[in-house]
């Protein structure tokens, strides 16, 4: 299951960047409330950032919770201010240290847990936060067709 999970990443992400991004309209917010593609993307290095770390953490430690504010994340580091190649080249280098990491990782493992709630607890294991990552990246670029 991991290996599949991992093969969706790369598709992902080379979908993207394979895209001609300079035809993309990255700073228009289609309302006041909804994030630009640019805060998007930031967003998506936001989890990523912090995927990372419970894939990570989970190779020697479990039971613990890693949560973020997502909105309170973006407006902190100005994504909407940033430039889009730089965002585009950081989450393209976070995915890769996810791709590598998920490809080598222990497979005793990957039935570890960790809570990502931000209430109750909720533990998942690798292999389920590792699909969920990648289902949440999918339902954000859809907003990209």
């Amino acid at each position: 299951m991991i290996t599949d999970t991992t093969k969706q990443l790369k598709e992902v992400v080379n979908d993207i960047l394979n895209r001609d991004t300079d035809a993309i309209d990255w700073a228009t917010k289609p309302a006041q409330d909804k994030w630009s593609k640019k805060q998007i993307i930031g967003h998506l290095i936001d989890s990523a950032q912090v995927n990372l770390q419970r894939f990570v953490r989970c190779t020697y430690e479990e039971n613990f919770k890693l949560t973020y504010e997502q909105v309170e994340w973006v407006d902190a580091q100005h994504y909407q201010d940033a430039n889009v190649n730089e965002l585009l080249g950081l989450w393209n280098l976070l995915n890769l240290q996810i791709i590598r990491v998920l490809e080598n990782y222990p497979t005793h493992r990957l039935q570890a847990q960790c809570d990502n709630s931000k209430t109750e607890p909720s533990l998942h294991t690798v292999e389920w936060l590792a699909s969920d990552y990648v289902a949440h990246m999918q339902h954000h670029l859809k907003q990209f067709n």
